[in-house]
């Protein structure tokens, strides 16, 4: 939908639709929850919704959006933070396993439709997996800036690289397989063979 041609009066029932979808998906399931359900339970009929949403599916994906920006805002804090890029390294596998598991584990209709949006290959997952990288590329900037890491190698390549070593702390199933021990064993193994191959 293009918001800015709405007023407040539109955007406000926007998100109210977003507000009672989240609710939904959280007791009843992603999969179990139809447009008329959620357009029951604003007062409004399933065709109102539609001049919001085309679909379930975008209303899932702006549900998903939502979720996953509270662990890229997670992250960007810690990008922010006075630590060096070193230590961020170390730190930042660590807020992603607790996000996750906050928000997969605890909720777990939420994570259904974090998992629906991988399997499916949303906008969703996929935009979030871009705001990570490009917030690794932050700290591997920081890194070369301070003298922390190498310079030979392609930054965009390097921040890649990160990004797919840090998948079992990013993607819901495999946050799901093992335990926030384990997962925080694995991290600390994980960030100290990257910060070895950022050596200068």
């Amino acid at each position: 939908m293009e918001e800015n041609r709405r007023g407040p009066v539109d955007h406000a029932r926007r998100e109210q639709i977003l507000g009672v979808a989240a609710e939904h998906f959280r007791t009843v399931g992603y999969h179990k929850t139809s447009i008329s359900d959620l357009g029951r339970a604003i007062g409004i009929s399933h065709a109102y919704v539609y001049r919001f949403f085309e679909s379930k599916q975008a209303i899932g994906e702006a549900v998903c959006s939502q979720t996953l920006a509270r662990i890229a805002s997670a992250v960007e804090k810690a990008v922010e933070s006075p630590a060096s890029a070193s230590e961020k390294i170390r730190q930042i596998p660590l807020v992603l396993i607790e996000e996750g598991v906050s928000v997969f584990m605890q909720d777990r209709k939420l994570h259904d439709i974090v998992e629906e949006a991988v399997k499916a290959h949303w906008c969703s997952a996929s935009n979030h997996d871009v705001s990570i990288e490009a917030l690794i590329l932050r700290v591997v900037a920081q890194g070369r800036e301070s003298g922390e890491f190498e310079r030979k190698t392609s930054a965009d390549e390097v921040a890649h690289s990160i990004l797919v070593a840090w998948t079992p702390f990013i993607h819901p199933v495999l946050l799901a397989e093992r335990a926030p021990e384990q997962l925080r064993e694995d991290a600390r193994i994980v960030s100290s063979m990257v910060l070895r191959s950022l050596a200068p």
